[in-house]
């Protein structure tokens, strides 16, 4: 077969990812791999996508190779879907399919943003391969890479594919009302980071309906017009003092616009699935702060022109970011059916997030995304100076074997469990035990009383 790697990693020759790839290469002689370096050329590319789409049309199969990052695949990789859609790219009965390297760190999300956008060109999509950055050193991690590739060609023998997720839309946007904006007589410092093209009427009306229903004053970022010099490297050279190797100044400018303020509102019309390209820029630039949560309890918001109910991965990864960073998560608003309804409860959400402070609790989502950070901060705490530094401060190196009482308790609770005897002489006593300190709680309340 002749199989088109789409390398989306910002390293090129030196990404972790393409080496497992490379190792399939080894693997399988009889099989044409050919390597476009997409997410190290994306602005070349951007100025002449003839080439690339001339590989892409002549391929038997096309592998994206990336690591992930914050979410979903590469700002760079990102920008090459959207080229490959706005260039018509003939790939329809195309086999593809993926291989990704992280730390598991959300790549779930990242693989169904790939099959999506692989179902939306009519191609037909295999399960790809999600490794462990070192996976590729071990023996066990060899072996999966090779099972992956063998299935891939069973697959495709067999014309296996996973059926896509959604079918034809009837979506249309529903009208916003307008409201004039009284701006100046309020106070607060709310901030709405929007990705606003300058035809976008819709959104524009959202984001003024917005401003005008809420009581705090707001000013809007436009990050559609900041001056990136590009996406993340990945060179974690900010990893020691938090400053980014680029020298257009987003790293000052994110601490000093942005994480001041008392909220972020982001804005923004779905594409591909995602925030588009040019949010994933921002998100992935945001490194810079590696992985501390420095805007925690903050409450953010969404303003969403687009489908939203359709895409399920887009709403697991936004409410995955709040509740990794420890955001009070004030809503959505959408302009499917009611957009002057959704965008009112909004603004009345932020309002009452901001007077009440109400934190939640982290779900999976959150308690899961940390678990991950909190271990990857560890061992490399050596590196990632500034994040290891921010993980000790805030007391999250929780891990389970520094409760040293809580683990010789439940080794006493074991041994009694283990014996029939005792366990019929205790009867219910082990669930009053075990709700005792919950029943504590209740008592107080009534001697309060």
């Amino acid at each position: 077969m002749k199989i088109l790697v789409l390398n989306g990693s910002p390293k090129g020759k030196y990404s972790i990812t393409l080496h497992t790839v490379l190792y399939l290469q080894k693997l399988y002689p009889g099989h044409d791999f050919e390597i476009i370096h997409v997410g190290q050329r994306i602005k070349a590319i951007e100025k002449n996508f003839s080439e690339s789409k001339a590989k892409i049309e002549s391929a038997d199969v096309l592998l994206f190779s990336y690591p992930v990052y914050t979410f979903i695949a590469t700002c760079q990789l990102h920008r090459f879907v959207e080229l490959m859609k706005e260039n018509n790219v003939d790939v329809k009965g195309k086999f593809a399919t993926q291989i990704t390297t992280s730390k598991h760190f959300y790549d779930v999300t990242a693989h169904r943003y790939i099959q999506e956008n692989c179902d939306d060109m009519g191609m037909k999509y295999v399960r790809g391969l999600s490794a462990d950055m070192d996976d590729l050193t071990t023996e066990k991690g060899r072996k999966e890479a090779k099972n992956f590739f063998d299935h891939l060609c069973w697959s495709i023998e067999k014309d296996y594919y996973e059926p896509a997720f959604y079918g034809d839309s009837s979506y249309k946007s529903a009208e916003v009302t307008p409201a004039d904006a009284d701006n100046d007589n309020k106070k607060g410092n709310v901030v709405i980071v929007a990705d606003l093209a300058e035809d976008d009427a819709q959104l524009g009306a959202m984001i003024c309906r917005f401003r005008a229903k809420l009581p705090v004053k707001t000013r809007i970022i436009n990050i559609r017009e900041y001056p990136f010099k590009g996406g993340c490297l990945g060179c974690f050279r900010c990893a020691s003092d938090g400053k980014c190797v680029y020298k257009d100044g987003f790293d000052d400018f994110l601490r000093n616009e942005i994480q001041t303020a008392d909220a972020i509102i982001y804005a923004f019309r779905i594409k591909d699935h995602s925030m588009g390209s040019i949010f994933k820029m921002y998100d992935d630039r945001q490194f810079c702060n590696g992985h501390r949560t420095v805007t925690i309890g903050m409450p953010v918001g969404y303003l969403i022109s687009g489908e939203y109910s359709r895409e399920v991965n887009l709403q697991t990864i936004l409410e995955g970011r709040a509740q990794v960073g420890g955001n009070i998560l004030a809503g959505f608003a959408t302009d499917e059916k009611n957009p002057d309804y959704e965008i009112d409860k909004l603004a009345d959400s932020l309002v009452y997030a901001l007077e009440n402070k109400n934190t939640q609790p982290q779900n999976f989502y959150g308690v899961g995304g940390m678990r991950i950070f909190r271990d990857l901060i560890y061992q490399m705490r050596g590196l990632m100076k500034a994040d290891h530094k921010f993980f000790k401060s805030h007391g999250q190196y929780d891990f389970p074997q520094k409760k040293k009482g809580t683990t010789m308790l439940m080794y006493l609770v074991g041994a009694l469990n283990s014996s029939e005897k005792i366990k019929a002489k205790m009867g219910n006593m082990m669930n009053e035990g075990m709700v005792m300190p919950y029943k504590k709680v209740l008592d107080d309340m009534d001697k309060k009383k």
